[in-house]
């Protein structure tokens, strides 16, 4: 049996900007990306069926017999189970949502477009469907990731007594991660720290949390729960239940709050997003298949950001803003709501940030992290300035 994770394509669209450098598996919600939640689930490697222009970076591998899993979905433990009772031929949904396809070798066109015998799956699925998803439901995927990882282990607290714990849930800690003078409060939840952590002195940290390998917590940092912070992040200020995907920095002062950032991003100094509307009422956000403003159905949301977007001194971002990729968004007073791909400027004057200019920035990036900046990523970067300016027309 080979299982491979499936972007179809109008959950991809749903979730842009964050899906233009990424398979939708490839999205961190909790502790682990959908795709190590299933690897988890299943016990084995799976590989990604998703756009052509990303299968360089993230193939696909093939056999004789394949599960199609709907990438976008969390696994559980029924859900599983009646995956892997499929029969060639078949697939698995529940409503209008394909869950599972089992058949041979497919490229996501015939895989859409093929006629398969439907299997109901009648009880509830949950998963990152649309942007808010992501923050929405980051708590409880930080406790069931937790859940997931240490099941049947006892967790020893190695804390130095410098620390202070307040609340029965553990805190998870490897062993090479320093922190020293913090406090947490894990009664809402655990709090995971990765490999290589640094959360320095005077940070107020609360669970479900989640804090992955080689990030800083700067001094003082106020964490609220609901929050993960994804490798090689820099975090300091107030934030609140968001994910930061990995490889981005908000080093400083500022409130982040009901948010994602994407990869590569940074935040300057002082850079504030609203989370709530003055008059109460639910937050809408920028959907790119609709090319609308749609409802999230939430009181509470801030800001998507999409990788390699920066912002510059003191930014304020309006409530319910959508920043595509690579853009440079500085200058006084609030930010529109929308914010295209590859722009450069503020409030109501940008213009188009050069891509030899973007690349530029983004090999410098990768550098600091001593990442190569390869021609498999430099393909990638092309292939998406040229999407961008098809889809965002």
């Amino acid at each position: 049996m080979n299982f491979i994770l499936t972007d179809f394509s109008r959950q991809k669209l749903n979730l842009l900007p964050l899906t233009y450098f990424r398979p939708v598996s490839e999205i961190r919600c909790g502790i682990m990306t959908l795709k190590e939640k299933w690897e988890g689930f299943l016990n084995t490697n799976i590989s990604y069926l998703t756009d052509e222009y990303l299968q360089e970076k993230f193939p696909v591998i093939y056999s004789n017999d394949n599960f199609y899993i709907n990438s976008a979905i969390f696994p559980a433990r029924e859900l599983v189970t009646a995956v892997l009772a499929l029969k060639k031929g078949e697939k698995l949904v529940a409503g209008n949502r394909t869950i599972a396809v089992r058949s041979g070798k497919l490229s996501l066109k015939e895989l859409e477009q093929s006629f398969f015998v439907e299997i109901d799956f009648n009880k509830k699925i949950d998963g990152i469907f649309y942007l808010q998803d992501i923050f929405r439901k980051n708590s409880q995927q930080i406790i069931s990731d937790f859940k997931g990882l240490f099941s049947g282990k006892k967790i020893e607290n190695n804390l130095s007594p410098t620390n202070t714990i307040i609340g029965k849930n553990p805190v998870y800690k490897e062993a090479d991660a320093v922190v020293e003078a913090c406090i947490f409060n894990t009664e809402a939840g655990p709090v995971y720290i990765g490999k290589n952590v640094k959360i320095l002195e005077g940070s107020l940290l609360r669970g479900p949390l989640a804090i992955l390998d080689n990030s800083v917590i700067k001094m003082g940092a106020k964490i609220y729960g609901g929050t993960t912070i994804g490798p090689n992040c820099k975090v300091g200020g107030e934030v609140k239940e968001t994910v930061f995907l990995g490889n981005s920095n908000k080093g400083h002062d500022g409130y982040l709050g009901d948010a994602v950032i994407g990869e590569w991003c940074n935040l300057g100094a002082d850079t504030n997003n609203s989370n709530l509307k003055n008059n109460y009422s639910n937050v809408k956000f920028w959907n790119y298949l609709q090319k609308d403003f749609i409802d999230t159905g939430l009181q509470f949301s801030g800001l998507i950001m999409g990788d390699h977007s920066k912002s510059g001194i003191s930014t304020m971002f309006n409530t319910g803003t959508v920043v595509g990729v690579n853009s440079n968004i500085f200058g006084s007073g609030f930010q529109p709501k929308f914010i295209p791909s590859f722009k450069w400027g503020g409030v109501d004057n940008f213009a188009d940030y050069k891509f030899d200019k973007a690349l530029e920035v983004a090999k410098t990036m990768f550098g600091r992290r001593n990442r190569d900046f390869n021609t498999i990523e430099q393909r990638l970067f092309e292939n998406v300035y040229k999407l961008v300016q098809s889809i965002e027309k």
